[in-house]
C-alpha cells in the first residue's frame, strides 16, 4: 500500500512538471505580473485563524485520487457564497486538475465571490505557481513537505511572503516537520492522513502539536468530520481545522457549513 501511496504522489509531481513547464511556455511570468489582482492587498488566514472562534477553513473539492468524484455539481460560486455565509474563517480551492477536477478559474471565481482568504491548494514545485497564485487571487499558498526538499521550502515560502501571501506548510509526521521548521512559514498543517497507509488518525495531530513551536498557528488537516474532533483537537493548541469533503458531499456545501458551525458554537 504504501508504494501505490508514494507512487501516486510521485506521478502527481511529474505530471505538475509537465504541466507547469507548458503553462510556462503559454504564459510567461512577465504577463502574471501585470494582472489585475496581483496589485490586490492579501487578507492574512494566519491573523484570521488566530482570532477566530470556529478556525474552520472549508474546501472546495470535486473528486481526489482515494475518493473519485466527490461532487460534480456545485459550482465554486455558490460554494464561496455559502461558506461565507456560514461563517467559515477562510476557503480553500483546489486547483489541479488531472487528479482533483480543480482549475485556477475556480480560485478566480472564489475570489470574486467572496471577501474569505483564499487559499491555493496546489502540488507547489516551482515558484511560476505561486506568481499563479497571486495573479488569480489568493492569500494563501500550501506547500507539501512530502514533496519538497527543505531547500525547496525555504526558496518558496521566502517567495511567497515577498509576495505578501500567507504560507501554510503540511506534514505528515515528526521528520517532515523536523526539516521544515523556518520563520517563512505562518502555519503549520498537520495532515491526519498516514501516507502509508491512506489511514486516517488524529493522533497524528496530538502527537506533533508538541512539536510545532508557538510562533506559527497550527492546523489540523483531514478526518474532521464531526464537531468533536475539533472540540478534542483545540486543548492541543489547533487554530486551524481544514474540512476538506465534509461539506462538498452534500448538495449544499454552505449550509451544511453553517448547520456545522452552529453545532461548534453551542
Amino acid at each position: 500500500m504504501k508504494d501505490v501511496i508514494m507512487d501516486i504522489l510521485q506521478k502527481i509531481v511529474t505530471d505538475k512538471r509537465i504541466e507547469v513547464n507548458l503553462r510556462k511556455q503559454l504564459i510567461p511570468s512577465k504577463q502574471l505580473e501585470q494582472s489585475i489582482l496581483f496589485e490586490r492587498e492579501t487578507i492574512s488566514l494566519a491573523n484570521k485563524l488566530k482570532n477566530s472562534p470556529t478556525g474552520i477553513i472549508a474546501e472546495h473539492k470535486r473528486r481526489s485520487p482515494s475518493k473519485q468524484v466527490i461532487n460534480h455539481d456545485l459550482n465554486v460560486f455558490d460554494v464561496a457564497k455559502g461558506y461565507e455565509n456560514a461563517g467559515v474563517c477562510g476557503m480553500s480551492v483546489l486547483t489541479d486538475g488531472k487528479y482533483f477536477g480543480g482549475s485556477l478559474d475556480d480560485l478566480l471565481t472564489a475570489r470574486a465571490s467572496c471577501n474569505l482568504p483564499v487559499l491555493r491548494k496546489e502540488f507547489i514545485i516551482d515558484t511560476y505557481q505561486i506568481l499563479e497564485a497571486k495573479a488569480y487571487g489568493a492569500d494563501v499558498i500550501l506547500l507539501i513537505a512530502a514533496i519538497l526538499t527543505r531547500a525547496e521550502i525555504k526558496t518558496f515560502s521566502e517567495f511567497a511572503k515577498s509576495l505578501h501571501l500567507d504560507v501554510l506548510l503540511e506534514v505528515h509526521n515528526q521528520e517532515e516537520l523536523q526539516k521544515a521548521i523556518m520563520p517563512s512559514l505562518d502555519m503549520l498543517g498537520v495532515n491526519n492522513r498516514n501516507l502509508k497507509t491512506f489511514e486516517v488518525s488524529l493522533e497524528t495531530s496530538k502527537t506533533l502539536s508538541e512539536q510545532i513551536p508557538n510562533d506559527f498557528v497550527k492546523v489540523s488537516e483531514s478526518g474532521i468530520s464531526a464537531v468533536a474532533a475539533i472540540k478534542e483537537l483545540k486543548p492541543y493548541g489547533y487554530k486551524g481545522f481544514l474540512i476538506g469533503e465534509n461539506f462538498m458531499k452534500t448538495e449544499n456545501a454552505g449550509e451544511s457549513a453553517k448547520t456545522f458551525i452552529k453545532e461548534l458554537n453551542k
